[in-house]
């Protein structure tokens, strides 16, 4: 019996993900355990190994294909002893069409598709009635105005509502009559065809609902701009990704924030000394040293410590119950090219300095290359965003579920502080802590932010 192999799902999150590249061939053989393709997910490029033994009958999806939806069927097997030919031709069907990029209207003069039931599509209408098979009569025109309904597609509605015309009063040159977008456009054009006011409220009616506040269509946002002036990118699944979870994560998510100024001098002071420190080792390029801190290290580090510090902030909000935490795991977000990633440091707080830095710069060099695994950027307990190195002086992170608090981290830079009456030079970075209100309320959020201050401003805590 033909073995199918199926689009898996690589993370909690995967619903589709590109099947970039086949290692195995029509005929191959391959046992549990063999690497036989590389998917790409949101987040990574991952390697998929057979849990069964056979011959590959039939690759069904080719290598290349994006937007491979998780469990659709990509390849045969044929189990041992049995037919390849036999198993490619009982085990799957055709393989899925490539997911296309949404194409733009450009013109008003649109191209003929399909009808579907309805009459309805996203994008482009038909300008003229489709042939008439020979020997068949041609259908009766539909009903127009005056027979109590008006035919149109749902974008020419879709754009007489928005602009006022009453799409009734508008005469169609689409099929049998139909009312198409350029019928529409030239109403709007020539002024005519306003829809009707509507009929105010008897008094003491209650007043109705207002409409709910909708995004910009594609068609929308096109329509803005002039024809030629701009080229579609498709999204990538990495991009859609970013979009769902930042909208689901600011709709969702009571965020409040707190911002502090922590002085750097001591830390600073403290860094140079620990990496002047730090012993010699042998690499395939010559002597380095064994590990180089950097302020984000530090960050890291005193962020962790500050959960521990203050627990009742180190949670998850569920409708159910609070989830505890009994580790800070802290994610770190790396910029990578279509978007970004958020790889995680366990433990951060069992932790040493040296450990969290190399550890740093492992999942970092990973994560561009899209060579993470998914353990190694879910879940976690709190994330650090850092802007610094660009010289942003300040601004708020959006909170990445399932965590309830995310520091943004600004730039170091020099600034007049006033202290005992004295006014001196010190290196001061602003920190704004993004907090969710259902999991840690203000106070807690101050304390835990002072809490890290704490550390901040004295840095040998993290040494003991």
């Amino acid at each position: 019996m033909p073995i199918n192999i199926t689009m898996p799902a690589l993370s909690p999150t995967m619903e589709e993900g590109n099947l970039s590249k086949w290692l195995v061939k029509e005929g191959d053989k391959v046992s549990p355990g063999d690497v036989i393709a590389e998917i790409e997910t949101d987040k990574a490029t991952m390697e998929v190994e057979a849990v069964d033994e056979g011959t590959v009958a039939k690759l069904v999806v080719p290598a290349g294909t994006e937007g491979v939806k998780v469990n659709a069927l990509i390849a045969v097997l044929a189990a041992e002893g049995e037919d390849a030919s036999a198993a490619a031709k009982s085990g799957g069907d055709a393989a899925p069409a490539k997911a296309e990029p949404p194409k733009a209207e450009t013109s008003k003069t649109e191209t003929p598709t399909s009808p579907s039931d309805g009459g309805g599509r996203a994008a482009g209408e038909p300008t003229a009635a489709p042939p008439t098979p020979a020997g068949r009569p041609a259908d009766p025109p539909h009903k127009g105005e005056g027979e109590g309904r008006t035919f149109a597609s749902p974008l020419a509605r879709r754009i007489a509502k928005e602009a006022g015309v009453d799409v009734s009063a508008v005469t169609g040159t689409g099929p049998h009559g139909r009312v198409v977008r350029a019928d529409v456009d030239a109403a709007i054009a020539g002024g005519g065809a306003k829809a009707a006011p509507a009929a105010k409220a008897p008094a003491g009616a209650p007043a109705a609902a207002p409409a709910p506040v909708k995004a910009m269509s594609d068609d929308q946002v096109l329509r803005l701009f002039e024809e030629g002036s701009y080229e579609l990118v498709p999204h990538d699944n990495m991009r859609k990704t970013i979009a769902r979870r930042l909208v689901e994560a600011k709709t969702t998510i009571p965020h409040f924030y707190l911002t502090l100024d922590c002085e750097l001098d001591a830390l600073l002071s403290l860094r140079t000394q620990l990496n002047a420190a730090a012993p010699v080792k042998k690499t395939d390029k010559g002597e380095a040293p064994a590990y180089k801190l950097s302020v984000n290290d530090m960050v890291i580090k005193a962020m962790a410590m500050a959960l521990k510090a203050v627990p009742d902030a180190n949670a998850s909000w569920t409708e159910s119950a609070m989830v505890k935490h009994r580790h800070a795991d802290v994610g770190v977000a790396v910029s990578i090219p279509g978007g970004l990633i958020t790889p995680i440091i366990r433990k951060a707080d069992e932790k040493t300095l040296s450990v969290i830095s190399n550890e740093m710069k492992d999942l970092a060099s990973r994560a561009r290359s899209r060579k993470l695994k998914p353990e190694e950027y879910q879940g976690g307990t709190t994330a650090v965003s850092n802007l610094g190195m660009f010289g942003i002086k300040d601004f708020a992170a959006v909170i990445n579920p399932p965590h309830a608090t995310i520091l943004a981290v600004g730039a170091g830079e020099e600034r007049a502080v006033a202290k005992n009456g004295e006014i001196r030079i010190a290196t001061v970075m602003s920190v704004t802590l993004s907090t969710d209100h259902r999991a840690v309320d203000g106070a807690l959020g101050a304390e835990l932010l002072v809490a890290f201050k704490k550390l901040i401003e004295n840095p040998m805590g993290m040494l003991v």
